[in-house]
C-alpha cells in the first residue's frame, strides 16, 4: 500500500528541519524562489505565500507588494518572524500558522497565491489546490514551484519505493503531472498559463494557473495559450 503524508507528520518533520533549513535547502531552492517571486511581482498587490517556512523569499518581494505568510510549522515561522524584524520587512502584513488545505481567509482575498515546494508536502494536494483557487481573486494567479514525479519507468519505480522514507521527512516523491491535469479538469475557473522546468537539471518546475474572470468577462479577455517549456 502506498505511503501517505499526514498533517502532524509534516508539522513535526518541518519543525525538526527548522534549525538547518536555510543552510540545506536555501541554495537548492534558490532559483525556484526567485522565479516565483518574479512571477508574483508582475501582478503585485496582495500576495499569500503558503508554506512561507523560514521566510527565505520575503526579502525578495518589492516594498509595494503586501505579503501574508502561512505555514504549518511554528518553529519555521519563528525564524520567519525574526527575519521580518531584523530586515525591517514592513511590507509583510502577517506571519501565522495555517493549513494549506483549510486556509483561514475569505474568498478572493489575494491577487496572487504563491506555494513553493508545498503541493508535494501536504496530505491532500488537490484540496490545497482548491483552496488556492478559492482565496485568489478572479484574474489573479496561483504560482507553484514543485517537483513533478515521473509517471513510469525506472524513475517512477524509485519514487514509489522512496515514498515510505520521504513521507516521514515531510514530502512525497510520486506526485505526477497527470494529477495536476486531472485536478484542473475538475476545477472550474482555472487555466494553465505556464509549466517551466527550472535549471540547472529540471528536477523542479514553476507552474502558473490563472483564476479565470467571471464568465461575462472571459469572452472579452480570452487568455493566451499556456506556455510549456521543456527542460
Amino acid at each position: 500500500m502506498a505511503a501517505t503524508v499526514q498533517r502532524e507528520q509534516v508539522a513535526s518533520a518541518y519543525g525538526r528541519w527548522a534549525p538547518v533549513y536555510d543552510m540545506i535547502f536555501g541554495p537548492v531552492f534558490r532559483r525556484g524562489r526567485l522565479d516565483a517571486v518574479a512571477a508574483a511581482e508582475r501582478i503585485g498587490g496582495r500576495v499569500l505565500e503558503v508554506g512561507v517556512g523560514t521566510g527565505l523569499s520575503l526579502p525578495s518581494y518589492g516594498k509595494g507588494t503586501r505579503i501574508v505568510g502561512v505555514d504549518i510549522s511554528e518553529p519555521m515561522l519563528e525564524r520567519a518572524r525574526r527575519r521580518v524584524q531584523l530586515l525591517h520587512l514592513d511590507h509583510v502584513e502577517s506571519i501565522a500558522v495555517g493549513d494549506a488545505e483549510n486556509l483561514a481567509f475569505p474568498t478572493a482575498s489575494f491577487d496572487v497565491v504563491v506555494a513553493q515546494y508545498v503541493v508535494t508536502a501536504v496530505p491532500n494536494p488537490e484540496r490545497a489546490l482548491d483552496e488556492f483557487v478559492r482565496v485568489v481573486r478572479p484574474g489573479g494567479e496561483i504560482i507553484i514551484t514543485t517537483r513533478i514525479g515521473a509517471e513510469t519507468g525506472l524513475r517512477g519505480t524509485i519514487e514509489k519505493w522512496l515514498m515510505p522514507v520521504t513521507s516521514r521527512l515531510g514530502w512525497r516523491t510520486e506526485f505526477s503531472w497527470s494529477r495536476y491535469e486531472r485536478w484542473a479538469l475538475g476545477a472550474p475557473g482555472v487555466r494553465l498559463l505556464e509549466r517551466r522546468a527550472l535549471p540547472p537539471l529540471g528536477h523542479f518546475s514553476l507552474v502558473r494557473y490563472l483564476r479565470l474572470p467571471d464568465p461575462a468577462e472571459r469572452t472579452a479577455n480570452a487568455p493566451a495559450k499556456a506556455k510549456v517549456v521543456s527542460a
